[in-house]
């Protein structure tokens, strides 16, 4: 079925080449995230409902808002990042943590993990449960960091829709969830001493100094580098290399390699790295 695309008089609002430009323009000085021209329908289908909110009408208006609220940034770029997720994700990753962190079950330091980026919380919480079953002891932390308030707040709310658990074979579910009834019937709560190692924190990592202290065994930092041009990922990796512990694990997403960003990394599996000797 063909496509009509959407004229300028046809919009609620109208948006020029300019507002695009000073809007992008300032999201990668506040987030680093790189919104190519390709993007402009997406940016401007999200942020029509920023407008509609805040109650502004027209974008020279929005632009004027976001200048005398710095906060309005947040809500700007959470607007703009999409957080799509799911309890183990990317299985093979979690294989490949289990048998580290079996590595070091006799360590007397707690194994920590960094999830960066770990938007609505399936992935540290994916992290904690590889963990609870590699190291019997509990012996382990794990840090969730995101720029986006409000997928952090649905992480430490730990409540996810049932039908996302349901893929997960019988026995994980029955020992890391609570199923919900009554009014909480169709979703399920991650168990309480799973989520107890679990530690979420706002981070923009364009910040210069990280409320992140290392050294971490492994982080995670899956299908965040794709918004970033590559310097900003050069300089992000060689941040990351810094907070980790000399057998420490890098795990990036699937459409990202870190191959041509010098020789901070090399290639230890899948999308897994490891401190270049």
């Amino acid at each position: 079925m063909a496509t009509v695309e959407k004229r300028p008089e046809m919009r609620e609002f109208p948006f020029s080449a300019e507002h695009f430009r000073l809007i992008t323009e300032r999201i990668y000085e506040f987030s680093g995230i790189r919104l190519p021209e390709g993007k402009r329908e997406m940016v401007y289908a999200r942020l029509t409902r920023r407008l509609r909110s805040l109650g502004l009408a027209s974008f020279d208006d929005y632009v004027r808002y976001l200048e005398v609220e710095p906060a309005e940034w947040e809500h700007c770029t959470n607007a703009l990042t999409t957080n799509v997720t799911s309890f183990f994700r990317e299985e093979h990753h979690f294989r490949v943590l289990a048998e580290h962190a079996g590595e070091h079950a006799g360590d007397a330091d707690p194994y920590r993990v960094w999830s960066a980026g770990c938007s609505t919380g399936e992935e540290p919480y994916s992290v904690a449960m590889t963990l609870a079953d590699t190291l019997p002891k509990g012996n382990f932390k794990v840090v969730a960091s995101d720029l986006d308030t409000q997928v952090l707040a649905t992480g430490r709310e730990a409540v996810y829709p049932l039908q996302s658990v349901l893929r997960l074979p019988e026995t994980r579910q029955k020992r890391y969830f609570q199923r919900g009834t009554g009014r909480n019937e169709g979703r399920a709560r991650v168990r309480g001493e799973i989520a107890a190692h679990v530690e979420f924190m706002r981070v923009n990592l364009m910040d210069p100094d990280w409320a992140v202290k290392g050294p971490f065994d492994a982080i995670f930092c899956r299908n965040v580098m794709i918004y970033f041009d590559k310097p900003t990922q050069r300089r992000l990796i060689e941040r990351f290399a810094r907070l980790l512990t000399p057998a420490g694990l890098f795990f990036a997403g699937h459409a990202e390699s870190l191959l041509d960003q010098g020789r901070v990394f090399r290639l230890r599996g899948q999308t897994v790295y490891e401190l270049a000797k």
